[in-house]
Formats: C-alpha cells, structure tokens, sequence
C-alpha cells in the first residue's frame, strides 16, 4: 500500500497576511518558512507515509524543500487550493497510488504521532475512503485522507469541513472524523499564534517555529498588539 502526502505551497513572499498587525513581511515570511520546515520535518519521520509531494510554482518553496525527500509538483498555472489538488489527485491515482493525505504547511504542530494516529486506522479500512481532521473551530478541513487519491471532488475554502462531510457522503462514502490538537491548529492569526505558544511552551519543543518566535520576540509583540487593541474598545 503506497501513501502520499500532498502539501500545497502558493508562494513564500506574501505569507500570513491576517498577521500584519504584529509581524512585519520579513518576519511573516520568515515564520512561514519554519512552519514548513516543522511540517515536513513530521512528515518526513512518518513511517506510513511513502513520498512527499510538495505542489508549488515558487522557487524559494523549491529550494527550502530542497534537505528533505520531496518531489516538487508544478502547480497549474493560475490555479488555487482545490485546483492544485485535484491535479495531484488526478496524478497520483494514474500511478496507481492507495492512499492521498492533504496537509497544509502551516501546522507548526504537527506531530508524526498524530499522523500515525491518522493513519493506523485509515490504512485497515476498505476502499474507498475518507479521512478529515478539522480545524479546531470545525471550520476548515486541516487533514483530508483519500483513498484512492482521486475518490471525491475537494471542497476546500470558506467551511470545508462541513462541505466536504457532504461531498463525501453524496458520494456514498461515511467518512472517519478525528479530532486532534497539533492538526487543528492552523496559524492564521495572532490569536491562533498566542494558542501555539502557549502550548509549545507547555510541551518544552524546542521547533523551528518556536525559535523563530523567540527570536522575532513574537510573544511581546502579541502583548503590544493585544494591549493596543484593548485600549481601543
């Protein structure tokens, strides 16, 4: 049985716009890199899963992927998030693969634990199947398990928990929901950033990403940003 991780990468440049209020776009960028790097760093450790595949037009993705076992996939040109997968769904069933998993890159959480969590179960059930971990707010869809790769249209965007719980069952497929800590985080905005440092300094990681925070000073940046806000309501 063969199992590929499938993460999606637009662009370095640019990254985590919704937390412009606190970190400026060098420091952005930067925090976006280790978020990567903590990303398929677990990936990479997992025994489960048998290739990487990073999906990306931009260069400096490639070359920040370059230490780790990654195949870079050009992304179609012009395409977003479900475009982007429909077309490794689509490659990936044509090699005969088993098993897709949907991760995004911005899980600086993201345990090889969880994933064989993820993954003990999935990989003994029949096919085909569905696999969702979501968010923590069960918004969005932060782990999404196919098999075969190319079993369901994705929903991604705006609740695509929900939506895709939909698509899978109008497609007569009961899907298995997890949920779980490190997954569920995403990191969009300072509040999702205070969440992950509150609990990696809880854990005692020393990760990519907390290094990166400590030595941006995010910790006393998010007080700045927390106590400004407060004093204008």
């Amino acid at each position: 049985m063969t199992t590929v991780a499938v993460i999606p990468i637009k662009q370095l440049s640019g990254a985590k716009q919704r937390l412009a209020g606190v970190l400026q776009a060098d420091e952005r960028q930067a925090l976006f890199k280790c978020m990567v790097e903590d990303v398929l760093t677990s990936v990479e450790a997992c025994s489960y899963i048998d290739e990487i595949w990073v999906v990306t037009q931009d260069a400096a993705v490639a070359e920040l992927c370059q230490p780790y076992a990654v195949t870079i996939v050009p992304e179609p040109a012009g395409s977003g998030l479900i475009a982007a997968m429909t077309h490794a769904a689509g490659l990936l069933a044509e090699k005969g693969v088993d098993n897709l998993v949907f991760l995004p890159a911005d899980l600086p959480l993201l345990t090889t634990a969880e994933l064989d969590i993820v993954l003990d179960g999935f990989t003994a059930q029949g096919k085909p199947g569905i696999c969702i971990v979501p968010a923590e707010d069960l918004g969005g869809s932060n782990c999404v398990v196919c098999s075969p790769p190319d079993c369901l249209p994705f929903g991604f965007g705006v609740d695509s928990f929900r939506r895709h719980l939909g698509i899978a069952r109008k497609n007569d497929i009961e899907p298995i929901v997890l949920k779980l800590p490190g997954i569920g985080l995403d990191i969009d905005t300072p509040e999702d950033l205070w969440v992950m440092l509150e609990r990696l300094a809880l854990t005692g990681v020393e990760s990519h990403t907390y290094l990166c925070c400590q030595e941006l000073a995010v910790t006393e940046k998010l007080q700045a940003s927390f106590s400004e806000e407060a004093k204008r309501l």
